[in-house]
């Protein structure tokens, strides 16, 4: 296992590596196309201000400038140094960089921790020597850092030849140093300046969330871009969310990788349906983040980002010059989920009357006659600020908007709308190149030649803007639940859980037929019958569950039957008797668990029961504990909600109900602590409305502890 930080050094001690005034290159070459060259090329050709000191015992000069045959022998103490040497001498430059005072290093070098165990050995002791030296390391086998605000480029990408990055203020870190140099390359055609990259390489020390912490913390960003194939650190990225979150700074995070939970938690259901991957987004959603799909939507999504509004209850506004578009735009709105509401009637009529053939609804469709009369496009623009009170608007005039005789005084109009409504966000989507696009440029407009990506691009907007307006969730603190020794059995967990106001129906375990049958009688008929013991987790499987028995002769046969049963299926198993419980009646079946995710915690799932779990996987997650109020959304955000809603003349059911039980269950989980496994509720009966939710069949699972040892 690789070395790691204790939880994760200041983000502020990342500073020496982004932000340095003196450079070391251990390993430095004069030929500028060499890993040990190019960022000294680099450097010189861009105008770092700061000191470059390069390392190379067989030459007195490098690149024009004075060369140091060892560390030792170098004047002053850098800030960073770069190290590109062969992996076995990777170890002993560290330690010479900590007895000379260096601050940081990156290392280029590979052959770690990406090759073997031999490698995670010699990456291990890299990371004890920085440590020991007080020194932050990057990598190694990574590509390196960028800061073009001061033409500092401790990176040795191709990518650098074919130009640098655009002025700008969004900073990118990536876990992969090549797609880094990718996202470059597409920021500067797309425009997007991004001057700051981190790629952390094997995140020995510095890990993704350290990087983005330090630009998050940074003056000179306002959005990450960020790419991850795994969270190796979940402590600095958590946190470096939370401090983005309240730093009013988006996070666009381009997580790729799909994987199932560990085979530790395969015996779990809840396990079953959740991935890695369900449980980060499941995370995410406490945080200002946009997970983005794809590259394209990563860079579109920054790039209206850098707009700075983040609009609250989004809507969407739509003046168009083409009615195909505007039924584009419609369904690529309805897709996502944001609001195009239509125009008010009074307002519309206004429209028509200025433009009779005019379609005002939204779209507002002010047809090919704006561009003879580009006043139209002011006042039906403005109307629908003011009077349809859109959040976001995309203004849709193709070609037409960038052609000379147009493009100038289109972009005026749109101007004055603009400096006239600052907290709206406008969007123009045209086609062209170069000085056609210079009105809007100019004038701030975000462009857009595909409306379908602007719409995409848009909603995420709004929904950093729900983020932000929401409070950070507490972190949950475990404690005040104490768990049994070993996995319990149905009944024990059902005790369990409803000290945490999670009930069941009416149920006892009972030894002997005739006391089965005496306090079924009592409850009333009909009434379930369940082997009770904890070494039997998935009873219907052994054909240990009984529906439907309906009299007390039926409920002694049942007994005896299921003793058989037992007997035959799981000799070895301890057997507490027979589990009798009211068979609950008219209402919707519910799954309710919790998985215990390795890195995040506790996880809760919900869904529907029976296919819409086993089949349709229709299920939401979210990261415990969460309130009442956060449990009703999850319970109407998935699909199959309109059957607990009373479709088709069913009954509504009581959501206030099913929803308590799902928030005290996630507070369960969250005070039971690293030993809860994971829970079952499957099925939770939520009932006619005003007749509650009630807990059917339980299956909780524990770390079991060594003898001697407490809870």
């Amino acid at each position: 296992m690789s070395v790691s930080h204790l939880q994760h050094a200041p983000f502020s001690s990342l500073t020496p590596l982004v932000q340095p005034n003196s450079v070391a290159v251990v390993g430095a070459s004069s030929d500028p196309h060499r890993i040990g060259g190019r960022p000294i090329a680099y450097m010189l050709r861009n105008g770092f201000a700061g000191r470059i000191l390069p390392v190379n015992p067989n030459r007195s000069e490098i690149q024009g400038l004075p060369a140091f045959a060892s560390v030792e022998a170098l004047p002053e103490a850098p800030d960073v140094a770069i190290v590109a040497v062969p992996a076995p001498q990777v170890l002993e430059t560290i330690q010479a960089l900590g007895r000379k005072g260096a601050r940081s290093a990156i290392v280029f070098s590979s052959g770690f921790s990406e090759v073997g165990e031999e490698g995670v050995a010699m990456q291990d002791a890299i990371v004890e020597a920085a440590r020991a030296a007080n020194m932050r390391l990057l990598g190694p086998n990574a590509l390196g850092v960028f800061n073009a605000n001061l033409g500092y480029y401790a990176f040795f990408s191709t990518s650098l030849e074919r130009g640098t990055p655009l002025p700008g203020r969004v900073g990118i870190a990536t876990q992969s140093g090549a797609y880094g140099a990718h996202l470059l390359g597409l920021s500067r055609q797309r425009g997007l300046g991004t001057p700051i990259c981190i790629a952390t390489g094997n995140e020995a020390d510095v890990t993704l969330g350290d990087s983005i912490g330090w630009l998050v913390e940074s003056p000179d960003v306002d959005v990450v871009m960020a790419y991850a194939e795994s969270i190796r650190n979940v402590d600095s990225f958590l946190a470096a969310l939370e401090v983005a979150h309240r730093a009013g700074k988006p996070v666009i995070l381009h997580k790729v990788g799909r994987s199932e939970l560990g085979g530790r938690a395969a015996m779990s259901h809840t396990a079953s349906l959740a991935g890695d991957d369900k449980v980060l987004d499941a995370v995410l959603a406490d945080y200002a983040v946009i997970r983005a799909r794809t590259t394209e939507e990563l860079v579109d999504i920054a790039y209206l980002a850098t707009q700075r509004l983040y609009p609250v209850n989004n809507s969407l506004g739509m003046i168009t010059v083409s009615g195909g578009a505007g039924i584009i735009v419609s369904d690529a709105a309805e897709e996502v989920g944001l609001p195009m509401p239509p125009m008010p009637e009074a307002a519309q009529q206004r429209l028509k009357q200025r433009l009779s053939y005019a379609s005002p609804m939204n779209p507002v469709d002010c047809t090919a006659q704006a561009l003879n009369d580009l006043s139209l496009v002011h006042d039906f623009t403005e109307s629908m600020v003011v009077d349809g009170g859109y959040r976001s608007l995309v203004a849709f005039f193709t070609q037409a908007g960038t052609a000379a005789s147009i493009g100038p005084r289109l972009a005026e109009q749109f101007s004055r709308i603009k400096a006239d409504h600052p907290d709206r966000l406008f969007v123009v989507s045209v086609m062209g190149e170069g000085e056609e696009l210079d009105p809007y440029q100019k004038a701030g407009f975000a462009l857009f030649e595909d409306p379908t990506r602007a719409v995409h691009a848009i909603n995420a907007m709004g929904k950093l803007g729900e983020a932000f307006a929401r409070p950070l969730r507490k972190r949950p603190v475990a404690g005040g639940v104490e768990l049994p020794a070993r996995t319990p059995g149905e009944a024990e967990a059902k005790q369990l859980l409803a000290r945490a106001g999670i009930e069941s129906a009416p149920e006892q375990v009972l030894r002997s037929p005739e006391e089965a049958a005496a306090f079924a009688e009592r409850i009333g008929f009909p009434v379930v019958l369940k082997i009770a013991s904890a070494d039997i987790l998935h009873k219907s499987e052994i054909g240990g569950v009984l529906l439907n028995v309906d009299s007390a002769q039926a409920v002694r046969d049942g007994f005896a039957l299921l003793q058989r049963r037992a007997a035959e299926h799981a000799p070895e198993a301890r057997i507490d008797g027979v589990l009798v419980a009211r068979q609950l009646q008219g209402g919707v079946e519910c799954f309710m668990g919790i998985q215990r995710d390795p890195q995040f915690g506790p996880v809760a799932v919900f869904g529907l029961g029976g296919i819409f779990v086993e089949v349709l996987k229709d299920v939401v997650f979210r990261r415990c504990p969460f309130g009442v109020e956060e449990a009703e959304q999850m319970i109407r955000s998935i699909k199959g909600a309109p059957l607990l809603l009373g479709a088709r003349g069913r009954p509504v059911t009581d959501i206030p109900a099913l929803a308590k039980v799902l928030s005290q269950l996630s507070q369960f989980a969250a005070a039971a602590g690293p030993r809860l496994r994971s829970v079952d509720l499957n099925p939770v009966f939520a009932m006619p409305d005003g007749q509650g939710a009630w807990a059917a069949d339980a299956v909780l699972e524990v770390e079991e502890m060594d003898h001697g040892t407490e809870s």
